[in-house]
């Protein structure tokens, strides 16, 4: 019986030993300046339920979501993916981790891409790697970010359209890449934004900013009846290996 005690702490004290010489992964800590695989380590390591994301090689740490943005949230979801099941060839999603490249791992609130076949991939971990074609940011207390850092570092990857629905403005912003740089564009003299990138998808902006989703839904079903649509979906339809 001692022999076996004796047995039993070794072992333990062994296994403390070994765990003593694991290196630990240190938090992620607001304006630590990282390289995404570093950052990417370390936020895999963090307690579950912790947002955060690396822009510009800088890390930003996610506030908890407030009512307003949480709602809009909702709306946008919902509006991206009426269009998805309208037009096979493209996925959306809504906080998904992207891997922009070795200084970027942004959280958007929305995306869209066309998938398979667009400029996006799913890597082994089953993370999302290179720009989606479209990313919607819902900015309440982070505007001035979402329309500097964030926006460049959008643009530097190559994201063809960028949304940020700015709620302290009461404003959306709909910017297109021409050029390698983004163009800030107005919405048509019926108030609807229109995506260049993916046809069909129209925006009446001042219904999303009241949470008018009848509207917003109505102006995108309009959308996808339009012939650019129709035409849209027959060329991701002839697609090779599709």
């Amino acid at each position: 019986m001692v022999a076996e005690v004796k047995m039993s702490d070794t072992a333990h004290s062994s296994t403390d030993m070994h765990a003593s010489l694991v290196p630990s992964v240190p938090p992620l800590k607001p304006g630590e300046r990282l390289d995404q695989a570093t950052f990417h380590t370390r936020y895999e390591a963090m307690s579950p339920g912790t947002r955060a994301e690396l822009v510009g090689g800088v890390v930003f740490m996610m506030s908890p979501m407030k009512n307003r943005h949480g709602r809009i949230q909702t709306l946008i979801s919902s509006w991206l993916y009426q269009y998805e099941l309208n037009t096979p060839g493209v996925a959306g999603g809504d906080g998904l981790t992207i891997i922009l490249g070795n200084r970027s791992e942004p959280l958007p609130d929305a995306c869209l891409m066309i998938h398979p076949g667009g400029q996006t991939r799913i890597n082994q971990e089953e993370y999302i790697e290179g720009a989606p074609e479209l990313i919607v940011e819902i900015s309440l207390s982070t505007e001035t970010h979402d329309l500097s850092a964030k926006k460049a570092d959008y643009e530097r990857a190559g994201v063809c359209e960028h949304i940020v629905v700015a709620l302290q403005s009461k404003a959306v912003y709909w910017f297109e890449l021409k050029d390698g740089h983004y163009v800030s564009r107005s919405s048509s003299g019926d108030g609807i934004f229109r995506s260049v990138v993916f046809p069909g998808l129209w925006l009446d902006a001042e219904a999303l900013l009241r949470l008018d989703g009848r509207r917003v839904h109505a102006v995108l079903r309009e959308g996808v009846a339009c012939e650019e649509h129709v035409r849209f979906c027959e060329q991701l339809g002839e697609r090779p290996g599709e």
